[in-house]
């Protein structure tokens, strides 16, 4: 391949600073393709430290409280809104919704999740997260 594309490399004075020239568009070949690749910036597995798993009594006791107002607000609602909680709890789409309640607009599938859950959030005071008072509320 040398002979092919540096055939106009006649003497042997002329291969040194060919072959340094080479070799730099290489190395920057391969970093060009390193950050492209993010391999660059990318940070080891083995440096990465590991999230503890073991249950945090505070955390499980606001998750629990969180909880049970959801089950208390859902509970107080409208028998369509629990019913579009639980089949999108069961992880189905809007347009299974729109099947099982036998509706012809996925539109009006939209409409009532977007209503339900403003009455829920309205139910739990504004705000998903008790503590956090006026700031937490959400618009």
């Amino acid at each position: 391949m040398l002979e092919e594309k540096y055939r106009h490399v006649e003497r042997l004075e002329e291969l040194l600073p060919l072959s340094l020239q080479i070799v730099r568009l290489k190395m920057s070949a391969l970093r060009r393709k390193t950050v492209r690749r993010g391999e660059y910036t990318s940070i080891s597995v083995e440096d990465t430290p590991l999230p503890d798993r073991a249950d945090d009594p505070a955390q499980e006791f606001e998750r629990n409280q969180l909880r049970a107002r959801l089950i208390d607000a859902i509970g107080e609602m409208e028998d369509r809104c629990r019913e579009m909680f639980r089949m999108k709890l069961e992880g189905k789409s809007f347009e299974e919704i729109r099947r099982a309640l036998d509706v012809h607009s996925i539109n009006t599938i939209y409409t009532w999740d977007f209503r339900c859950r403003k009455k829920l959030l309205e139910k739990l005071g504004g705000s998903w997260d008790d503590s956090k008072g006026r700031e937490g509320i959400v618009q």
